[in-house]
């Protein structure tokens, strides 16, 4: 485990990570604004869970590989990048109204698609990657379950600040359902926001 001075930069560092505007934040805030809170807060458990299967798959090794082979990093980079666009375009052509969201079944969608959409997400595991093995000493206890407990309480800290954007978003956007006008813009900046992060995913290196 960390000592009490790497405690200090370790939680400092996570903070400063939850709290950057990142593609997961920028997602949930997109789908709050879609779906509403519920949805939101859907979406952020999604990301938890895809984020968590990262921690895990760094912990024991596997996500080594996307930091070693580019074919791999390319192709989950692609995938990952070829759903939000499609998630994106599919709210783009949504005329099912607000609550629908992008997806055929809002409770479970939203849930599915978060998982989905952080897991397909290279950069992730990377982070974990690059961030965890320097608070990890392996003569003190067994590295991997150090490494799956840190990675934990990252995705813990990025989930209370996500939850606040789906929180106050969702509030928002119940206030504002009521007026067509906004109905339109916000399925177009949800979509287009989706379509972005999808673009953005797909140039995006391993460094």
């Amino acid at each position: 485990m960390p000592t009490s001075a790497e405690w200090l930069v370790f939680l400092g560092a996570a903070a400063l990570f939850a709290l950057l505007p990142g593609p997961g934040v920028l997602y949930v805030l997109a789908r709050s604004l879609r779906g509403g809170r519920a949805d939101g807060i859907r979406s952020v458990v999604g990301n938890g869970i895809g984020a968590s299967v990262h921690v895990v798959a760094a912990a024991f090794g596997l996500s080594a590989i996307l930091a070693t082979s580019a074919a791999a990093f390319t192709v989950v980079k692609l995938v990952g990048a070829a759903y939000l666009v499609f998630l994106g375009v599919r709210a783009l052509l949504d005329r099912s109204g607000p609550a629908a969201g992008p997806g055929p079944t809002p409770k479970r969608g939203a849930l599915r698609q978060g998982i989905l959409v952080e897991t397909l997400n290279p950069k992730t595991a990377l982070f974990f990657l690059a961030f965890l093995p320097h608070f990890v000493h392996p003569e003190s206890a067994p590295a991997p379950l150090v490494f799956v407990v840190l990675g934990l309480i990252v995705v813990t800290m990025a989930l209370l600040v996500d939850l606040m954007v789906a929180v106050f978003a969702g509030g928002l956007s119940r206030t504002l359902l009521g007026n067509p006008r906004w109905r339109v813009r916000e399925r177009v900046v949800g979509g287009l926001t989706m379509i972005g992060l999808g673009g953005a995913l797909a140039i995006a290196g391993r460094g």
